[in-house]
């Protein structure tokens, strides 16, 4: 994990599955305090199951909750076609770049799509 001028960047790892996918998810967790700005960096991800979309989902509706802007970047492969096939590319406020991402978050422009997520419990 990074942090430049306010800017938090988490960096996944090369297989986000049932078997990282909790550590991803704490380690965007654990950096989204009230009105953070994240950067996820998709770049090494080359393996991405339902589990890791679910992951993003997480941090995505915590980022909501806690007023904190998510921009996710640099997924390509078959983590994102993992993306684009499960819906969440229309989902995330997704950069092509790192600096992408974080010119956004610094012009505070992009999307807030978390809340067209349903909540847990609820169908739709």
């Amino acid at each position: 994990m990074d942090q430049v001028k306010d800017i938090t960047t988490i960096r996944l790892p090369g297989r986000v599955d049932s078997v990282t996918a909790l550590e991803v998810q704490k380690s965007m967790l654990d950096a989204l305090n009230p009105g953070a700005r994240l950067v996820v960096d998709g770049s090494a991800v080359t393996y991405m199951s339902a589990a890791g979309v679910r992951a993003l989902a997480t941090a995505l509706r915590s980022a909501e909750d806690r007023q904190a802007h998510v921009v996710f970047c640099s997924f390509s492969g078959a983590a994102e076609d993992c993306l684009l096939v499960s819906g969440f590319w229309q989902l995330l406020d997704i950069a092509d770049s790192p600096e992408e991402a974080a010119a956004r978050l610094n012009a505070k422009t992009g999307r807030i799509p978390a809340e067209r997520l349903h909540r847990r419990g609820t169908t739709g």
